[in-house]
Order: C-alpha cells, then structure tokens, then sequence
C-alpha cells in the first residue's frame, strides 16, 4: 500500500510532465505545458517556491538534475526544439547554456554518471539524440547521433559507469574500468543500448521487444551486480531485460492501463 507523504501545490497553469527530486530530496522540480519550470524547497514537509524558471516557447516535458558535485544545475527539454541548463548561483537561478540543435521536439534529458564529468543525453522527434559535454569556460562540446530512431526518439537514460561485474574482477589497486554507455526508447519500437568507442557513438544492440511505441526506459543502478538490467515501456506491454549484455527478457504484458513512464 502506497502512503501519500506530501502534496505540493505547484500552481502551474497547465499539465504537470514530470516532477524531480534533486540528490539529496530537498529540492523538487516540475515543469509543465504552461513553458514553465519551477523549483521548490520540500524539506521537512514544506514547500516553498524557490524559482519559476521561464525560457521555453513551449511545453516543457522532462527535467533533470545534474550530480551536485558539479553544483546546483538542472536541464528542461521541450516541445520548442529546446535544451536549457540552468544553474543556481548566489540564490539566483539563471540559463547556463541552451541548445537548438534540434529540429523538432527534444523529449527527454538524461545526465550522465559524475565519473564521465558534466554530460547531458537528448532525445528529440527528429529521431537524433545529441551528447552536450561541459568543457570548461561555459563551453559546450556537442555530438549528435543522427537517425538514432527513425521516426523520433521518446527517452534516454544513461549505464552506471562501471562495467558489470568489473568490481567482482578487479585486481587490488586498480582503477575501476570505466564505459560510457546508454540506453535510448523510441516511435519505430525499438530499444537501442549505445557505446562510445574512440570519441564516437556507435550502436552497442538493438532490442526488438515491442510492437508498439517504446516510451520510456530506465539503465537500473549496478550497485555490483555481475549483469545490467533496464526497463522499457510502450502502451501495451512493460519489459525487464535482466541482463542487457545478452538480451534476456522478463515481459509483463496484457496491462489493464497504458505505460508511459517506467522508474527504478
């Protein structure tokens, strides 16, 4: 049985999309098909407006906060073709950086694990997903992966850094072996796992497991566990691959009500 905790009031004027705590749960973000993004400060069960963040043309449909080692920073994608980063500074939360690399709606935003440094995955309609990596002195590197899904792109999610059951081979002493990758979900059903190999993105696997839009997935945490295990969603059925390095899948279909979001 689930127990509401706390209600907030947002009062956005329009559809709420998605809402997301920060790090450490003191902080919650939502943002809405009114072109808004607000912040709120939820600890000890309250909550106050920190900031109504305004710069998107249209509805703004994922955020996303970035590791706070690299302090207070959250990205929102829209329906206005999209990407700002914004970034809190003396109590005042303003744009660090927006991309329009896009020609038609960025869908959703994915930071990546604190080890690969500040790296943004976007997911947009045109069926690219672009990378945006910080490279100091508010410059950003950008990649894109064009035709990643060929009829638009629904969600990304990045892989822990460590490789599964690296720790478990690791000799005494040496550095942790790292990998960047991440899953993708999108309009032509597939679910598509990518890697990058010499500074460029290739695609690791593709995954045909449903016969409709995919749209949602989630890269669970390894916490060392020997394989990976994501999730994807469509309307009509919820996948569990258990192990991603192999495509093994646990499929729960015939659901009673459609699925749109998936979260570990």
């Amino acid at each position: 049985m689930v127990s509401v905790i706390n209600t907030v009031d947002t009062s956005h004027e329009d559809m709420i999309h998605d809402a997301q705590m920060d790090y450490y749960g003191t902080r919650l973000a939502t943002c809405s098909s009114d072109r808004t993004v607000k912040i709120f400060d939820v600890r000890n069960g309250g909550q106050i407006l920190v900031a109504d963040l305004r710069g998107h043309e249209g509805p703004v449909w994922q955020v996303a906060w970035a590791h706070p080692m690299f302090g207070n920073i959250l990205a929102s994608c829209s329906y206005d073709r999209k990407v700002i980063i914004w970034k809190e500074e003396n109590g005042s939360w303003d744009k660090m950086y927006e991309y329009t690399g896009h020609e038609s709606s960025v869908n959703s935003v994915c930071w990546g694990p604190y080890e690969f440094g500040l790296i943004l995955a976007c997911g947009s309609s045109d069926g690219a997903i672009s990378l945006l990596t910080f490279t100091g002195d508010q410059q950003w590197d950008v990649k894109k992966i064009s035709n990643a899904h060929t009829i638009g792109c629904n969600a990304v999610s990045w892989a822990p850094a460590i490789v599964p059951g690296s720790l478990i081979d690791q000799p005494s002493g040496q550095k942790p072996n790292y990998v960047k990758r991440f899953v993708s979900g999108g309009c032509d059903n597939l679910v598509k796992l990518w890697k990058e190999e010499d500074g460029q993105w290739k695609e690791d696997q593709k995954l045909e497991a449903h016969s409709d839009w995919v749209r949602d997935v989630g890269w669970a945490p390894s916490i060392g566990l020997p394989t990976s295990t994501i999730a994807s969603c469509s309307q009509v059925r919820f996948d569990v691959i258990t192990n991603a390095e192999h495509a093994i899948y646990s499929a729960f279909q015939h659901l009673k009500h459609k699925v749109f979001i998936q979260a570990f």
